[in-house]
């Protein structure tokens, strides 16, 4: 369980294909410090496990199904990764209930400055859409987000510049392909709802 608060922008020290599977070694000090093997830790949203500690140097395998539903496949040596360390029980929810079971991916449209507002506008597909309310949470790239407007094809969130600065979010520009997770009560809802439908369809 996470809660969308970013804890360290990491670097990708190394990339290493496997049978299927990708080893991601990433350089994060101040998240290392506090972990231990086995645990889970968030990657761009994405919930991994620790395979293996070297100092500030962490290590994860990423599943044939982890690559195929994320953007973990497109990570090069040198590039920047979110990071985050699993909620602890006695820890304060700053943002929302974030799995780490990315849902989709989506691809950022355009990005709208107006003084410190800058909107992201991120197009998905339209399941994915149905998931998310107006004033409701997303997670982007494993960054807790409030939704301010959605739509068939797609959603936008406004971001402050602290969370440009502390995500990479901030180096994201219109085509980068983005891991999308939304709330999971809205998934609750919507399939109890389809539930209910079904039954009554039965029923007539």
């Amino acid at each position: 369980m996470f809660t969308g608060i970013v804890e360290e922008i990491g670097r990708i020290a190394s990339v290493v294909p496997g049978d299927g599977s990708v080893r991601l070694e990433v350089l994060a000090p101040k998240v290392a410090a506090g972990v231990k093997l086995g645990d889970s830790i968030a990657l761009n949203g994405c919930c991994l496990t620790v395979t293996a500690i070297d100092g500030p140097r962490l290590s994860f395998d990423a599943i044939p199904e982890s690559l195929l539903r994320t953007n973990l496949g497109e990570l090069e040596a040198e590039g920047a990764v979110n990071l985050e360390a699993a909620l602890r029980a006695d820890a304060r929810l700053d943002g929302h209930i974030v799995q780490g079971h990315v849902d989709a991916t989506g691809v950022v449209k355009r990005i709208e400055r107006a003084g410190n507002d800058v909107r992201f506008s991120v197009a998905c597909d339209a399941g994915f859409a149905d998931l998310l309310v107006e004033k409701g949470s997303v997670a982007v790239d494993g960054v807790s987000l409030s939704v301010v407007e959605v739509a068939d094809e797609g959603f936008d969130v406004a971001l402050i510049p602290h969370t440009l600065l502390v995500t990479t979010l901030g180096q994201r520009g219109p085509g980068s392909r983005v891991n999308l997770e939304a709330d999971v009560l809205g998934k609750y809802v919507l399939r109890y709802l389809a539930r209910l439908t079904s039954i009554g369809e039965s029923d007539s």
